[in-house]
């Protein structure tokens, strides 16, 4: 019910909706709506109403609650079904649980703060509250298991794709899962999946973006890496519009992949790649090779060609670049 009063409202943001209309589509008495329009009101909203008129939003607060992010979804069903948490040690492992329970695919969790967000090899991701998007998406896809790794690639293509039409600011990808923009850090992917043999369970997707940090909220070790779209942008964005487009990106991108390969999401990636022509150093448990990243197969596997002409396929490595 609140869902969809916020979207009645949003849909005609600046203007009046009168109590009458909204008791009819809603099916509600003007006492419900009454009610839901304080809840709102605590949760941050500013509504103004005024007798005969109705109802008017004025502002939103910056949430990312099933509420807000519904509003920026689209036609599409992925992130129709939102689990919202304030705090949350990791989304990533509300939805494995929620995924080995049936949830549907497109299904997301998002948390306002994680407090052991991780991102690949178990590092730690910082996700402090009301700042970014921290955010994990149920898949169901039914290919191969060879092709999971696929999926980051397409993921990271959706996310550059969203940050760039929501702000206007370049994000190259380096491979495999990360998001740069002039060359730091402003989001990072994690694929996970529930698999046996050769069949695919589920992939949950764990993205973590820097959207409204400032300078002050990274140490100085880590500002020379890393960003946010605020600092790059000049200016704070609304998350649940970022994180919804970044859905609908998601979802046009998978079903044009489910349907028809990954020779698209090939060329897309590439277009957007950090790394590509560039020497790179990428390090493994197996040692490091250096060389110049020549791009990727059709499985999504890197390619490096170092110093003596010798083609290497780079499977799972962290990817450097040396100054010399």
């Amino acid at each position: 019910m609140r869902e969809a009063l916020l979207h009645m409202l949003a849909e005609n943001e600046g203007e009046f909706v009168s109590g009458q209309q909204i008791s009819e589509r809603l099916n509600c008495s003007r006492t419900a709506i009454w009610k839901h329009i304080s809840e709102l009101r605590k949760s941050g909203y500013s509504i103004e109403a005024v007798q005969k008129r109705g109802y008017r939003l004025l502002t939103s607060p910056d949430l990312v609650t099933a509420e807000e992010v519904s509003l920026y979804t689209g036609e599409g069903t992925f992130g129709k079904k939102v689990t919202y948490k304030t705090s949350v040690n990791s989304t990533q492992e509300i939805a494995h649980s929620l995924a080995r329970e049936g949830a549907v695919e497109g299904s997301i969790v998002i948390a306002d703060e994680q407090t052991g967000g991780r991102g690949r090899l178990g590092r730690a991701w910082q996700s402090p509250s009301g700042t970014g998007i921290w955010m994990s998406l149920i898949l169901r896809p039914e290919i191969p298991l060879q092709k999971a790794p696929q999926l980051t690639l397409l993921i990271a293509v959706a996310a550059s794709r969203a940050i760039e039409k929501v702000t206007g600011l370049e994000a190259a990808i380096k491979w495999p899962n990360d998001l740069l923009i002039r060359g730091k850090k402003v989001a990072g992917i994690l694929t996970e999946l529930q698999a046996e043999a050769d069949s695919i369970h589920s992939v949950i997707v764990g993205i973590g973006m820097n959207v409204n940090q400032e300078k002050k909220h990274f140490t100085e070790e880590i500002s020379e890496i890393a960003t946010s779209l605020a600092i790059e942008g000049g200016k704070t964005y609304k998350r649940a519009e970022i994180a919804g487009e970044v859905l609908q990106e998601i979802e046009n991108l998978y079903r044009s992949y489910l349907e028809k390969g990954f020779a698209v999401i090939k060329l897309l990636w590439e277009a957007r790649a950090y790394s590509l022509g560039k020497r790179i150093t990428a390090r493994s448990v197996t040692g490091s090779i250096t060389g110049y990243a020549k791009g990727i197969t059709d499985e999504g596997v890197l390619l490096l060609e170092d110093d003596n002409g010798e083609i290497h396929s780079i499977y799972s490595a962290d990817i450097e670049f040396p100054s010399h």
